[in-house]
């Protein structure tokens, strides 16, 4: 069951009608963010969709004859649905931004498939966001992950970061908590309408972020409620909002693995995981993360700033999304084969040069730091991320320099 949470209504806003024709396409059954994507990208907007013919929409690829049929006999009655949807915002205090709009958060319109609009309690600053990061991990944690999230969280939101999370029990409460209490900022992505308040006990959190202390998304309608196929749309949310993602604590099997998963393989970004028992069934997901998905292993969280300062480099001189135009999967638990990589294509920075270049023989981690006359934590850590990107792999105590296929 879900649980309406508490909020403070506002003054109507202007009508955009922009918003009005995304959420009308969006409240048309069989219509998602790929396909609104593609009526958007192939009429020029989404009032152009709307407004086209039958053999048109017909046109757009993988609308065909009866989803056509369904948007011209459905959309009368959405533009009654919308009305009922922004009255209910407005008294709820929620913002709609849509992807077209310059509030609309920088790296989540470079992911596939992005949300056509998002619902906003509390407000996104592009300013003061300009460094987020994902903190994921299971709902059922141990008191470890628990101590270790608010440590992580907490030092990351003190150093300007944004903490961002699935706002669900677990790691994800922890970590949110652990922002607020540093004074720094956090975003809970939800799987649920932000009518809706899932888990119920969160409503005073939610509360406490969107009061000038960060914001509460969802891109799913007001009133939707919390049900199981909402959670993995939510979770690539939550990784495309971010700079990187750190599994805390997860099992196997758990949703934070879908979340890396679609970092790394859909979206480009770092993936990190900090270690966990070797006998606890609890790190066993994050654990198998460092062992055989090549996640770069954090310890502090002077780690996890060291893996952003990369990609929040591309990201401040405007290069995110050339860095991330083909992002290589990681191995082990995510798929069967190693897929190739490209060296001569690769964003090296001057460090993982040397590397790449060192490694024409294979060798240890050792020699290659008396070869390149590196400092030996810089050489581990540029390791560690040509290992997630799959540019240099391990055998036993060896590392070799993955060649591209010619």
């Amino acid at each position: 069951m879900a649980f309406p949470c508490h909020y403070t209504a506002r003054a109507m806003a202007a009508f955009d009608p922009e918003v009005d024709a995304i959420l009308r396409l969006t409240l048309i059954p069989g219509l998602g963010p790929v396909l609104i994507s593609r009526l958007i990208e192939s009429f020029g907007s989404a009032e152009k969709a709307l407004a086209s013919s039958e053999s048109a929409l017909q046109r757009v690829p993988r609308v065909g004859p009866k989803l056509a049929q369904t948007i011209i006999a459905e959309r009368a009655a959405a533009a009654e649905r919308v009305a009922h949807e922004l009255a209910l915002a407005n008294e709820l205090g929620v913002d709609l931004i849509p992807i077209s709009s310059d509030r609309y958060p920088a790296l989540l319109r470079t992911i596939p498939n992005p949300p056509p609009i998002l619902y906003v309690r509390g407000e996104l600053h592009p300013e003061q966001d300009r460094f987020p990061v994902a903190m994921v991990g299971s709902r059922a944690c141990t008191p470890y992950g628990i101590e270790q999230t608010e440590r992580f969280a907490g030092m990351l939101a003190s150093a300007g970061l944004t903490v961002i999370s699935g706002g669900a029990r677990g790691i994800d409460t922890a970590a949110h908590r652990a922002a607020l209490r540093m004074n720094g900022r956090t975003v809970a992505v939800l799987g649920c309408g932000l009518a809706r308040c899932y888990p119920p006990e969160n409503a005073e959190l939610f509360d406490e972020i969107a009061d000038g202390r960060g914001a509460v998304i969802s891109e799913l309608p007001l009133e939707t409620n919390p049900t199981a196929e909402n959670f993995p749309m939510r979770n690539r949310i939550i990784s495309g909002l971010s700079l990187g993602v750190l599994v805390v604590e997860a099992a196997a099997g758990s949703g934070a693995l879908i979340t890396a998963r679609v970092a790394t393989e859909e979206h480009g970004r770092e993936v990190m995981a900090i270690p966990g028992r070797i006998d606890s069934a609890a790190s066993e997901g994050s654990n198998d993360l460092l062992k055989r998905a090549g996640a770069a292993l954090v310890t502090t969280p002077t780690d996890v700033i060291e893996q952003l300062e990369a990609p929040a480099r591309h990201l401040h001189n405007g290069a995110h999304e050339q860095r991330y135009a083909d992002p290589a999967p990681i191995g082990g638990i995510f798929d069967d084969g190693a897929a190739e990589s490209a060296i001569a294509t690769a964003n090296l920075n001057d460090i993982q040069r040397v590397i790449i270049e060192t490694l024409a023989d294979a060798m240890s981690l050792d020699e290659l730091v008396r070869r390149t006359s590196l400092e030996p934590a810089a050489v581990r850590t540029e390791v560690t991320m040509l290992e997630v990107r799959r540019l240099i792999e391990r055998r036993g105590q060896t590392l070799i320099r993955r060649e591209a296929k010619s």
